[in-house]
Parts: C-alpha cells; structure tokens; sequence
C-alpha cells in the first residue's frame, strides 16, 4: 500500500498543497508549528475518517475559511485508486471513494496506516481507553466487519445506559431492560471474540520484535483482560456470562446510570518476563515495548490484508534513544514500507537515510 499523493485545500495551515510521495522514506523536517504533523495527519484522517489530535472536524478548516478538502491518491494491489473528502463548516462532510460517495463504516479498511507519535510512548501507563482505541483502530482497518460490530455494541450500550437513567428517574420501568440485555450480550461477545483473536496474533508478533530490540533478553506478552472475567472460561461461553452480569450488576447500573460490564470496560495487559510493566517496568522497558508492538501492528495489518500499511512516524525520533531509533529505521528499510517521518533535526537520521527530505515552513514545503 502506498500514497501517491496528498492534495489539501484550505487544510490547516494549508491554503494550497498537492504533494507528490516516494514509494518509501519520506522526511519532513522543520521547526515546530510549522505544519509537519498536519501532513500526518491528513493521510491518518483519509484511513479513519477521523483525526488523532481533535474530535472538532471544523478545526481542520483554515480558521478564515468556511470550506476545505483533503484528497489522497493511493494504491492497494498495484490497483490506483482516490479518496477524497469536503468540509464544510455549514454541511456535514462528504467523502468520495473512486468518485463515489460513501459513508465512514464504508471507509475503514479501504486504505491502512500505522501511526506512532510521542503519545504512544504513554500506551502502557496510560488509561485503559487508550489501549482500547488501539486495538480498536487495528482490528477495524483488519476487518471492517469488526468496525461494525463495534458500532453495534456501542450504540446498544448508549441506548442502555440511556434507559437506566430513566428507571432511574422511575420514568420507565426495569422490565424493558429484558428487550435489551439479550442483544447487548451478543454484541458483546462478537466485539471481545475478535479481539482475543487479534491479541494471540499480535501477543506472538510483539514478542518477537521485542526479542530482536533487547538482544533476546526479554519476552513480552499481551493479554486481554475481561473486566471481572474469570480466568480460563472459553470464549463460547461469552454470551452466556455477559447475560448473567448484566443481570447481577442490574442494580448497580440504574444507581450509576451505566452499563458496568463489556468490552468498554476490559483492558490491555503488558507483561516483560512476566512482569506487569505497567507497575513495575522501567521507562526503557516501556518504550522499547511500545515500539515492538507498533512493529507488531505493520506485521498483524500485512498479514490480514497482504501488504504493509502505511507508516506514520509523528516526532518519535527525539523520544527514541540511538539503539530504538536505528532498530526503527532498519526495519522499515528491510521491509520496504512507504513512511513518512516527522522530526526537528535531520541529526536524528542517518546520511544515507535523507533521499526523501522536504523542509516544511509556515506551509510551505520544498525539496532537500
């Protein structure tokens, strides 16, 4: 999979942008603020439909502008093909594939990327939404029908949690959760299924990039944890206890007004030897580990779908020290992966490593 180019209008801090990419390293260098990371990520946004900085799809219009638009040109199998997506600050978006108009669920998975940006260094002592999102984002641009699963969970879940505020209120009875909890229970063994599945596979792949990044004197393992799932139940059984929890934390769930068990609730778990890093690893242990699993994910996305993703690499290269950075470099390298790569400094990167540089300042990009 790769970018052919990026073509912004009224985009940020760009009035006007069609940049074409190479096939693998591409280097944007500059000061902050410039608007590096606004590259990253418009080609993000065209894989997910959505930003990993804001929630606020006004916020990507030029503040002086009531419109803007973002058109990427990739190829997937050596097929070409267009993605393009209007703002309007008035309307609701609108996105064109190949020059058809379709909806987000009908997005994810057209077109992958990996992002890894200095926020992810936090990914194991950060909150469990976090790790949630992140295995969220995989699976989905993996298999959209997970990307519909979820969505199916989570509206259920909002539609419960809407109804317990109102038994809560006595304004509905607690009879009519018996219409919901069936469906909830379903939606959510499908969502935690999938899940289970892609952390075996991950679990195995960042174990051993995370055996290569320590001279093999480490092993990582990820485990899902079930919020107040007991160990060694098989996943068969899913439905069957989701229906019963519901049924046992009822009582809970109308004083909170929330639904207190699924997969909303479950979390990530990183062990190095183990040892739950998360407690007790060290910030070396932390890093190194979350750049093996962001290894694993090119892995996991080329092997669900048959070629490495896209990868975005957002001013990681200050937060890595020499060992992790020339790992990183390597491998994308070996692997041939189209990257683009973010940074202050073009110290941080070899001299044979700068075929691809553009100098990006207050919008304005140039070669070299």
């Amino acid at each position: 999979m790769k970018v052919a180019s990026v073509e912004l209008v009224n985009y940020r801090n760009y009035a006007s942008l069609s940049l074409r990419l190479a096939a693998d390293i591409n280097i944007f260098l500059g000061c902050n603020a410039q608007g590096k990371t606004n590259i990253l990520e418009a080609v993000y946004y065209a894989a997910l439909g959505r930003s990993h900085r804001t929630q606020a799809e006004n916020e990507l219009i030029c503040w002086n502008q009531n419109k803007g638009s973002l058109r990427l040109n990739f190829t997937r199998m050596d097929v070409e093909n267009r993605l393009e997506f209007y703002f309007d600050r008035e309307k609701r978006r609108q996105i064109l594939y190949n020059g058809k108009n379709i909806r987000t669920r009908d997005l994810v998975g057209a077109f992958n990327v990996v992002l890894f940006s200095p926020e992810d260094l936090f990914l194991i002592k950060g909150a469990p939404a976090g790790r949630r999102r992140f295995l969220d984002n995989e699976i989905s641009q993996a298999s959209p029908s997970y990307y519909h699963d979820l969505a199916v969970y989570t509206r259920l879940v909002t539609q419960r949690n809407t109804l317990l505020k109102r038994i809560r209120e006595h304004r509905s009875p607690a009879s009519m959760l018996e219409n919901w909890d069936p469906q909830l229970a379903v939606a959510a063994a499908k969502v935690v299924e999938k899940r289970l599945a892609a952390v075996s596979k991950l679990n195995m792949l960042a174990n051993l990039m995370q055996r290569r990044l320590s001279a093999n004197e480490e092993n990582l393992s990820l485990v899902y944890e079930l919020h107040g799932f007991p160990d060694k139940i098989m996943t068969d059984t899913l439905v069957s206890w989701y229906n019963k929890r519901l049924k046992e934390s009822v009582e809970i769930d109308i004083m909170r007004g929330a639904t207190g068990a699924g997969p909303h609730r479950d979390d990530l778990v990183f062990l190095v030897n183990d040892i739950n890093l998360r407690s007790f690893g060290s910030q070396g242990q932390q890093r190194t580990s979350v750049l093996a699993l962001k290894l694993a994910e090119l892995e996991f996305l080329r092997s669900e779908t048959g070629e490495y993703p896209v990868l975005l690499l957002d001013d990681v290269m200050s937060e890595l020290d020499q060992k992790r950075r020339q790992a990183l470099l390597a491998f994308i390298r070996r692997e041939h992966i189209q990257t683009l790569i973010t940074a202050t400094d073009e110290a941080y990167f070899p001299a044979d490593f700068l075929g691809n540089c553009y100098r990006v300042e207050h919008g304005q990009i140039t070669m070299g």
